[in-house]
């Protein structure tokens, strides 16, 4: 007899009710093959586009013309030409104080404010550190590397300069202390280290700076100052002439000082470039600091000096500029943002030769501005980087890849009209780096949506970024006026940005564009090539309201709603609507505000450029004083000629090819009377707010934090927000002209009404939910722990489908499917009429079928599958132009493709796939019945889901709110992919993550930049040849002819073997307390051996296989030469032998 075994009957029941269930239903898995696999996926970022973040730092390498850039945050950007960018991190997140190049060697020192150095190998796609040097003692404040030296002067807070070698990063013995650099005789600290540099003609005397206004020429070799030179004011910087006579240094005072190198006592020349000069030849008047100067000479004319700041105290309102002195013209160059650096490009890398400069790199605090200096006017070059994606506050993003071949082009053809002129003629000066090469490219689109109400198009393929084209969204409304400042706070909802975009909807194939505002407003565009003025914009205003009588505390204060009156409120003519809501709204000052939109839809004729014009604004209106609920989901169908839209109040439907509305119900109107997930009345809250949003708080900006106490915080929220109040109430719906057409649309709800309205007044107390343990109330703070119990509804995703709304269609028909935050899946009817004259005259039905299912937390996403497990995409109808003539629209139209074919008995043939905040199901169609179930997560909630298309098959990608991101098999459910990827310390990461096809995912990972992430094992194995390479092998131009004169008598640049005064035979060892070694994880002995492993030596054999080639090949050529003289000389010598060997001496 087999022995009974309990814990192997609990080991059972522990797996069988695991996160994974399956419910028995028709033919599950045995037509459905699954070919996903858990090998299919990996995670890894693959590149981050946009400005970085909060710069510090700069660096350029003049051979291999590669910029680098250094943020506050640690991190690393390298640019060079368009389409090569890479991304570096420090681990301890410290500022990037400083960065250098080891010039045209593929290597970059970086000084970081934790007072550590780093060594870069750029000679890999992806850049790695090779060495770390940590100060103990010591705060670090200048770095300088000479040109072409293995030797890194590092400065420091207490004046004391040290060296380090580059190759192996281990500290020289020779130390320059501050107290024998300046005079015995001074008795106070001259304060941290500003600068150090070489003599440009000798490179045994260095430079060095320090903040008091000292400044000293140090002779390496004779270990002693050679000349002292002393300011009053603190110096900012300084700049060498090519010749090495002269010098010129920056102060915090604006003056600019000049001093020759033999005469320490007084400069030689004093300028104040911004101060006002007096006449009695007095000391001009101190202006703001100049922070950085730089003075490069031209051997045709005369040099340049550029510098940043030194402006007038007096001109303190004015914004960045920077000063360009070239002769006696002076330009001053306004900048839109603060300067954090700039560097001068020149033609050559030596110090000590003509500069020829001509252009000049300005970092800003958020922009990158490239300046010519060859063209008069010194215009800007234009930018081939997305350093703009900025430019206005992001405030939501979609993703889609694989999109229509076409569309790239079509969208790019228009955005082309649309760029600036007056740019220089001449290349983008950072052209370093090779592109990728890798074949894995397929159309991929970027959609960011903004603060000031503009959409931007970008083409994202084979991992570069490219605005394709802008859309203005602002142009459809009235600009308010400064004056109507009590207008604007009564009528608009939010206080900043009233036409941020909050939410969007997109038709790739049909390229119908729906985009929702923070302002309650909707708007559809239509793509045309063709310009055209729109004399009336089509103007449809909705009044959402469904009220709950509040007998649990009534407030005589409070304003009855008035009721609708059958005016056409939501008719689709702007002259007849405006009119009297203008003359309610001046009646009643006194009053609760009624029936006024927040924006007012521009009056005067609107010209529209060939790209996305505006079809239809939709607009919701104040009700009795209350304002209209922001929209929490939106979704369009071109094949259905429909936008449907909702929040907290319930549901619009709206025809856009009509330009009706088609339904406006609560969320609790469209469950049917005996739903058993029907959710009873609550009081309303007296205090009501737009929907609110999580908070999001970078700690960098104060203003953030008030601005998320007032309803502008909600205009990025997502599928995040919590749910927000409920009201119901059938009469407060918009009334329409087509009153018929109303009565069919609304007739399968009437007939409850009376019933729905007698049972709001039954309960004076709030109804506990029965369904409590099944419900998640979200977080509105970043721990993640529940702060609001409230259970209100509202609409959280809509989805148009050609499926099964009831349990006795025998084929699929239109279909809405509507999910609420309460996770409850709605279904609606849709009656279409049929194409071409009739679909624009007859009336299209909605009739509610009720609930199909109930999920915890609010539902995310749907999608339906064949039953074959192929993804079923909704209905489009194929893009032709909007504003071609009729005959050519009657031939580009095409009818909807055919429903499928009816199902057999018993049998179904579509599942739909359900994703909520904790659980995803899956259900059979028309059956409704529950074939799997998974349960996601249960310490945390899902923030975005999406059914994406993989090379090898369907899954559902879901990333949580604590930073895992999953993947789940279809339609099994099976867990493939669990990474715990990026805690969600930051809420603007929740907004804006969105997964697309192919395994591919982004997020905004700052205020300025998107990071790029794939889950695809395909895309990660071919992520290093798609990459870029940053370093190619270049030659270094050669240095400048001393002349004969210079070479016969000393007067050219004057070599030094630093080897001899810093190696360790000659100046000992370090003390081993100031620094500590830290090696690379890529370290090798020396930098030259620092790619990784067997491949970075065959890297390096390769190009040094290639340089080698290339001389022999060159000493061949020249030997080939040599022969061939060699031959011919042999030849002549033979002749000339052969003509006088039988003559006479006498007779030569």
């Amino acid at each position: 007899m087999k022995k009974f075994n309990i814990r192997k009957v609990l080991d059972g029941l522990t797996a069988s009710s695991s996160s994974a269930s399956a419910h028995p239903g028709p033919n599950q898995n045995d037509v459905i093959q699954e070919t996903l696999q858990s090998e299919h996926f990996q995670l890894c970022k693959t590149v981050r586009h946009g400005f970085p973040y909060q710069p510090s730092s700069m660096a350029f390498d003049p051979v291999q013309k590669i910029l680098a850039i250094g943020t506050q945050s640690g991190a690393v950007r390298l640019f060079g030409r368009a389409g090569v960018e890479c991304y570096c991190q420090h681990e301890s997140g410290a500022a990037v104080i400083q960065l250098q190049f080891l010039v045209n060697e593929g290597a970059l020192v970086s000084a970081l404010a934790d007072d550590s150095v780093h060594l870069w190998n750029l000679r890999q796609k992806q850049p790695a550190i090779l060495h770390t040097l940590k100060f103990n003692r010591e705060r670090i404040t200048f770095c300088h590397l000479p040109f072409q030296s293995k030797w890194l002067y590092i400065g420091s807070e207490k004046g004391n300069i040290h060296i380090v070698n580059v190759e192996s990063f281990t500290l020289s013995g020779y130390v320059i202390m501050w107290n024998k650099a300046i005079e015995l005789s001074s008795k106070t600290h001259p304060g941290p280290v500003v600068h150090i540099s070489d003599n440009p003609m000798d490179e045994g005397k260095i430079l060095i700076g320090f903040e008091c206004g000292t400044v000293v020429l140090w002779d390496l070799k004779s270990k002693k100052a050679d000349y002292r030179y002393n300011y009053d004011e603190a110096i900012h910087s300084v700049a060498w002439h090519h010749e090495g006579k002269q010098f010129t240094c920056s102060h915090s005072d604006g003056t600019l000082t000049t001093w020759n190198v033999r005469v320490p006592t007084k400069p030689v020349i004093t300028i104040t470039p911004h101060g006002k000069q007096p006449k009695d030849g007095k000391k001009p008047e101190p202006c703001k600091p100049i922070l950085k100067v730089e003075y490069k000479t031209t051997r045709a004319g005369d040099a340049f000096m550029v510098m940043s700041g030194g402006l007038s105290y007096d001109t303190c309102c004015r914004r960045a500029c920077l000063t360009v002195m070239h002769g006696k013209s002076t330009a001053v160059l306004e900048m839109d943002y603060p300067i954090v650096d700039f560097l001068t490009l020149c033609e050559t890398p030596y110090p000590n030769d003509f500069q020829e400069p001509y252009a000049v790199v300005v970092l800003l605090e958020k922009d990158l501005v490239v300046i010519d200096l060859g063209q008069i006017g010194y215009p800007i070059f234009e930018n081939p980087y997305p350093l703009s994606i900025h430019e206005s506050p992001v405030t939501c993003v979609e993703y889609f890849a694989d999109c229509p071949p076409e569309l790239i082009p079509a969208l790019y053809s228009v955005g082309s009209r649309q760029k600036r002129q007056g740019y220089s003629k001449k290349e983008w000066p950072i052209s370093g780096g090779n592109w990728g090469q890798g074949t894995l490219s397929y159309p991929e689109i970027i959609i960011t949506g903004h603060a000031d109400g503009s959409i931007k198009f970008w083409d994202a393929s084979a991992i570069m970024l490219q605005v394709l084209y802008k859309l203005k969204t602002a142009k459809v409304f009235e600009r308010s006026l400064k004056g109507a400042k009590e207008e604007k706070q009564n009528t608009e909802i939010v206080d900043e940005d009233p036409f941020a975009i909050q939410s969007l909807s997109w038709c790739p194939e049909s390229r119908m564009l729906c985009v929702a505002g923070v302002s309650a407003h909707v708007i559809v565009y239509r793509f045309s090539k063709l310009e055209i003025t729109t004399e009336v914009v089509q103007l449809l205003e909705v009044r959402m309201q469904c009220e709950l009588n509040d007998v649990d505390s009534p407030d005589p204060a409070d304003h009855p709603p008035t009721p609708s009156t059958p005016a056409a409120h939501s008719s689709a003519s702007p002259s007849q609507e405006r009119d009297p809501f203008e003359t309610q709204q001046s009646t009643t000052d006194e009053g609760p505000r009624d029936n006024v939109p927040c924006l007012k839809v521009r009056s005067s004729p609107l010209k529209q450029s060939p790209g996305y014009q505006v079809d239809l604004v939709v607009q919701l209106v104040w009700v009795s004083g209350e304002p209209p609920q922001q929209i929490t989901s939106l979704a369009v169908n071109s094949s259905y000629g429909l936008v449907a839209f909702g929040n907290s109040n319930g549901l619009a439907v709206v025809d856009y090819l009509q330009k009706t509305l088609l339904l406006n119900m609560g969320l609790s109107e469209l469950y049917s009377p005996s739903e058993p997930y029907q959710r009873q009345p609550r009081s309303p809250r007296k205090t009501r707010q737009p929907s609110g949003a999580l908070s999001d708080n970078d700690g960098n900006n104060a203003a953030e934090e008030k601005s998320n106490k007032s309803p502008t915080s909600a205009r990025m929220s997502r599928k995040i927000s919590s749910s927000t109040e409920q009201k119901t109430d059938q009469e407060e719906r918009v009334q329409r002209k087509r009153q018929p057409l109303k009565k069919k649309c609304l007739s399968s709800v009437k007939e409850d009404n009376e019933t729905r309205r007698t049972q709001f007044h039954l309960f004076t107390h709030p109804v506990p939910d029965l369904n409590a343990k099944d419900s998640f109330s979200r977080s509105r703070s970043s721990s993640v722990t529940s702060i609001e119990r409230e259970s209100r509804e509202a609409v959280s995703s809509i989805h148009f489908m050609e499926s099964f709304p009831r349990k006795t269609d025998s084929s699929a028909s239109p279909s809405l499917w509507v999910g609420s935050t309460q996770g409850t899946l709605l279904m609606l009817a849709l009656s279409l009429p049929p194409t071409g004259d009739q679909r624009l005259q007859e009336p299209v039905g909605v009739s509610p079928c009720g609930t199909l299912v109930r999920l915890k937390g609010g539902i995310l996403t749907m999608a339906f599958l064949d039953s074959l497990g192929v993804i079923v995409p909704p209905l489009y109808e194929p893009w032709s132009e909007p504003n071609a003539p009729d005959e050519e629209k009657e031939k580009a139209r095409r009818r909807r493709p055919a429903s499928p074919a009816p199902t057999q008995e018993g049998q179904d043939s579509q599942y739909a796939v359900v994703c909520s905040e904790k659980q995803a199901k899956v259900l059979g169609l028309p059956s409704q019945s529950h074939c799997f179930k998974h349960n996601i997560t249960e310490s945390s909630f899902v923030l975005r889901a999406d059914v994406v298309q993989m090379t090898a098959g369907l899954c559902l990608a879901c990333f949580c709110a604590n930073g895992h991101i999953m993947t789940l098999s279809l339609p099994s459910l099976r867990p493939l992919l669990d990474v715990n990827y990026l805690p969600l310390t930051d809420m603007r990461i929740a907004r804006t993550f969105c997964f697309s096809n192919l395994g591919q995912a982004l997020y905004l990972v700052s205020p300025t930049e998107i990071q790029r992430i794939t889950y695809s094992q395909e895309t990660c194995n071919n992520l290093q040849e798609m990459m870029g390479e940053l370093f190619t092998p270049v030659e270094t131009p050669e240095a400048p002819n001393r002349g004969f004169f210079k070479g016969l008598f000393g007067g050219g640049a004057q070599s030094l073997d630093r080897e001899d005064l810093f190696g360790e035979i000659a100046a000992g060892k370090a003390s081993r307390s100031l620094a500590q070694h830290i090696p690379g994880p890529q370290s090798m002995e020396g930098m030259k051996g620092a790619a990784s492993g067997v491949v970075g030596d065959l890297a390096r054999a390769r190009i040094a296989l290639d340089e080698r080639g290339q001389k022999l090949g060159e000493l061949e050529d020249r030997t080939a030469a040599m022969l061939a003289s060699a031959d011919s000389f042999s030849r002549h010598a033979h002749d000339m032998m052969l003509k006088y060997k039988d003559k006479k001496w006498y007779q030569l």
